[in-house]
């Protein structure tokens, strides 16, 4: 039996009540209904309205899953943008969409900034040409984060019809976003739902529906199979296009019970402390320091540190205590480390991980 506690950022530690769901999945053989059946609609229309309440998205969004977030940013070139899109890149993840909207022959620009470091907000200048913005709210690969004050400063940076999109993978629930002022969020399940890997989740706005019509109307391709238009004519009747991960759709609306049971500011409240104790740590710390040198773009959900001793050796030492923690990303692999901070991990596992980690200090 594997008793080990992941810190890995994503896939990560499965929330406290998942095994018990998986219990009651089997027993209802959720993985062998019907994604035309009754039964399938009333699971996608829990999981929908749980995570309606859970983020307080307003009416004029839709919920659409997906494969992984992967998926969105391929679909949300395709979708929202015929010519143009700008992106903010600071770590691998907000790189890779920006490649992702070359690949697909857009004219993408970008304003990056070194591994690890935040942005500057002032000094950035949205074309005027830019149809979609892409914003990172938290890069999993560096653990920068862009706070959400600064996310809403974009609606005025950016054009009128801009669409402004928000990465939010390794985030979510934990940021409080204001959706008036932006125009598509997305994330995956395996990071802070606590899930298995296996399913995206598109947030959308009628503006981005509108955008993805015009461009259908006008007589280009907008995709094949996910497109927003098929998106959407099955998700207002609680069905997607194709054959979906039923059974991660079916333990996604569960757990958005017991997060909705214990309240999003309870979680809030509970990732902000337990984060403190984290950083806290590596600032004392001779063999840690916090990897993001400004406090303001330091993530609160997915933390990177800079090690003097390989990563590798630390999670040797963790793994005695069945913990374990992500390695650096790329080709900081063994020179950092990456702690994740989601909902599923209570504040006694985040302390004794620090134990341990205190015990390679001497």
């Amino acid at each position: 039996m594997n008793n080990k506690v992941y810190f890995t950022p994503g896939p990560s530690e499965l929330y406290p009540t998942v095994p018990q769901h998986m219990q009651e999945a089997m027993a209802q053989k959720i993985g062998t209904i019907s994604h035309r059946s009754k039964q399938f609609q009333e699971i996608y229309a829990g999981a929908e309205s749980g995570l309606r309440k859970l983020l307080q998205l307003p009416d004029e969004y839709e919920v659409f899953f997906v494969a992984s977030a992967t998926e969105v940013w391929e679909r949300a070139i395709q979708n929202n943008v015929q010519r143009e899109s700008f992106h903010l890149v600071n770590g691998s993840f907000s790189k890779r969409f920006y490649e992702t909207a070359k690949e697909l022959g857009r004219e993408a620009q970008l304003h990056e900034v070194p591994f690890g470091q935040g942005f500057d907000v002032e000094s950035i200048n949205v074309p005027e040409t830019a149809e979609l913005v892409a914003l990172i709210q938290n890069e999993t690969s560096s653990g920068a984060c862009l706070p959400v004050e600064d996310i809403n400063r974009f609606r005025e940076k950016a054009s009128d019809d801009a669409l402004i999109y928000v990465d939010a993978v390794s985030s979510l629930p934990y940021p409080a976003f204001d959706y008036t002022l932006v125009d598509s969020v997305y994330f995956s399940v395996q990071k802070c739902f606590g899930l298995p890997a296996g399913l995206g989740v598109w947030l959308v706005n009628d503006r981005c529906m509108a955008k993805a019509r015009a461009l259908q109307e006008s007589g280009l391709s907008i995709g094949s199979y996910h497109t927003l238009p098929t998106l959407l004519e099955k998700a207002l009747v609680s069905q997607t296009v194709e054959t979906p991960n039923v059974l991660n759709i079916y333990l996604l609306g569960k757990v958005l019970e017991d997060m909705n049971r214990k309240g999003v500011a309870t979680i809030r409240q509970e990732t902000e402390a337990k984060a403190a104790q984290i950083y806290t740590f590596l600032e004392q710390s001779t063999v840690f320091s916090p990897a993001v040198e400004n406090p303001k773009h330091r993530s609160k959900t997915t933390i990177v540190a800079n090690t003097s001793i390989p990563a590798s050796e630390v999670n040797s030492h963790l793994a005695k205590y069945d913990l374990q923690v992500g390695s650096g990303y790329g080709k900081y692999k063994d020179s950092q480390i990456r702690i994740a901070n989601f909902p599923a991990h209570s504040m006694e596992q985040v302390e004794r991980l620090l134990e341990k980690l205190r015990e390679l200090e001497n």
